[in-house]
């Protein structure tokens, strides 16, 4: 399979592509504004405590405090793998079960209001909710992850052979200090003891640093930037499979060139400077397909499609046979569209960075065995994604509930923001609708007050059709209210918003004509 790293670096954003064999599989998104602080250490301050929820609320010196669960603050707990996992790549595997406060301290023993606390950002500020914090550090190098505050070695479950897991464990058994931790990263197959050493001490003289400054510093305050993202995206996923790096940023390529050399030289020859006259995403069309990724509907090549929509509690994704008919009877074609589908949901899962609850609404099919078969293909199918995934099994209505673990905002909202005209809704009535509100809003104000004209300032579209299809039982109120209606096309006006404004006017104009009214209300 053919891996390629591109990255996009010359603007006030940096964005990392990630193709397989040529086609977009995963994008991050950082901008120099906003940078996240997802590995961010803090020292920061206890400002609330919540029995009730067993957690607490940390100022870390950011608009959002920071939250901090129970099963974060104690000791290292008697199942240490329900902290750190020992079979993934990335380091932590975090379980908020209710089951974690039914055991040990409470909250409320632990962090009192005012207390000094280091913290890590272990999840990033979502929609309405701040950043989750842990106070078990955890220090990603290439081959390592050291995790100072727990006694735990744990090998990535991605290493299979018995014997290359058996001498790693030996090498970092060796060396790591007292009650430390330490997980093996799948990058670390076969690299040296001296290389895997190397890594260990830097690490150790971090943390060093980290708590030296945390002694001296007053909370909140910041201790340890992570890396940005261009520096994590090397570290994390330039792997042996990864053919090269491109980049548009001369530098950058100098700023990775240095840093290759410094911790991973033997790639420092995959990274090439891109000099195209075409934008490097245009060159690899990547602009496209991320645009494409925010679109709800996915079309298959069957013909087939998929409905994705992303809600505040969880994610649907309904599959459709579209303009696929088979060849020979439903069930075949229906299974057939199921199995391409398999592949695309899991794509989009990856591409989009889909997290959370997800409801995927496969088409029913009555025989088990092609039930089966659908099953064993998504579960394949998410093999491939790094994020951590439950998936419950197809249910008699055809669905497939599943979660997928969210540490970042989806693509579509890092990208978007709800419509303003329709205000997050999604839709917005019907110009008749509208017109038909407007009258019954007239005929009840109009018996409220005495005036003499009822301005009614609308959109200019409903303002067209108010004088036309309505007319005549806009003369009707006239003659039923005794008052004259005076219809206002405000070119500014949302098409949802009308306002209704009473005039009482001189004894002069009260016998004047539609034109000379208008003319008189808008002086």
């Amino acid at each position: 399979m053919s891996n390629l790293l591109v990255v996009n670096a010359e603007g006030p954003e940096t964005r990392v592509a990630l193709l397989e064999n040529n086609q977009l599989s995963e994008i991050y998104i950082e901008r120099h504004r906003e940078r996240g602080i997802v590995g961010n250490i803090y020292k920061g301050k206890v400002t609330r405590v919540l029995p009730g929820l067993q957690a607490a609320f940390i100022d870390i010196g950011t608009d959002k405090s920071a939250f901090l669960y129970v099963a974060e603050v104690r000791g290292a707990p008697e199942d240490v793998k329900s902290v750190f996992s020992d079979e993934e790549d990335e380091f932590r595997e975090r379980s908020a079960s209710s089951s974690h406060a039914d055991h040990g301290p409470r909250i409320e023993d632990l962090l009192k209001v005012g207390q000094d606390v280091m913290i890590q950002i272990s999840k990033a500020p979502i929609a309405t909710k701040g950043p989750r914090a842990t106070s078990y550090i955890s220090l990603p190098g290439r081959n390592l992850v050291f995790l100072p505050t727990i006694n735990h070695v744990g090998i990535s479950r991605r290493i299979t052979n018995e014997k290359e897991r058996k001498r790693l464990r030996s090498i970092v058994d060796s060396m790591r200090p007292p009650n430390t931790g330490l997980i093996i990263r799948t990058v670390a197959e076969a690299v040296s003891e001296a290389d895997l050493r190397a890594d260990m001490e830097f690490l150790i003289r971090l943390w060093t640093s980290i708590t030296k400054k945390s002694e001296t510093v007053k909370a909140p305050s910041l201790i340890y930037n992570e890396l940005d993202l261009l520096l994590r995206i090397v570290r994390d996923l330039f792997t042996a499979d990864m053919e090269k790096l491109v980049i548009d940023s001369q530098s950058e390529y100098e700023r990775l060139q240095k840093f290759t050399r410094a911790f991973m030289p033997e790639f420092s020859s995959k990274i090439e400077l891109y000099d195209g006259k075409e934008p490097i995403f245009e060159h690899f069309n990547i602009e496209i397909e991320i645009d494409r990724a925010l679109e709800k509907k996915v079309f298959l090549k069957s013909g087939g499609s998929l409905v994705i929509e992303q809600g505040e509690a969880l994610t649907t994704i309904d599959v459709n046979t579209g303009r696929f008919v088979g060849k020979r009877n439903l069930e075949e074609t229906i299974t057939k569209t199921n199995l391409e589908s398999c592949k695309e949901v899991s794509d989009q899962l990856r591409l989009r960075n889909l997290g959370g609850i997800i409801i995927i609404d496969f088409i029913d099919m009555n025989r088990e065995d092609n039930q089966e078969k659908v099953m064993r293909a998504f579960n394949d199918q998410l093999k491939r994604d790094r994020a951590k995934t439950t998936i419950t099994k197809l249910s008699e209505l055809g669905l497939i509930e599943m979660t997928r673990k969210r540490t970042r905002e989806s693509l579509g909202r890092s990208l978007t923001e709800s419509c303003f005209y329709c205000e997050g809704k999604g839709y917005l009535k019907s110009k008749i609708t509208l017109c038909y509100e407007v009258l019954r809003k007239i005929r009840r104000e109009g018996t409220l007050h005495n005036y003499d004209v009822l301005e009614i300032q609308v959109h200019p579209e409903i303002a067209e059709l108010l004088a036309t299809a309505d007319q005549k039982y806009l003369d009707d109120l006239e003659k039923r209210l005794n008052k004259k209606i005076v219809i206002q096309p405000e070119q500014s006006f949302h098409l949802e918003k009308y306002v209704i404004k009473g005039i009482t006017l001189p004894a002069k104009l009260r016998s004047s004509g539609t034109e000379e009214l208008k003319e008189h209300v808008e002086e």
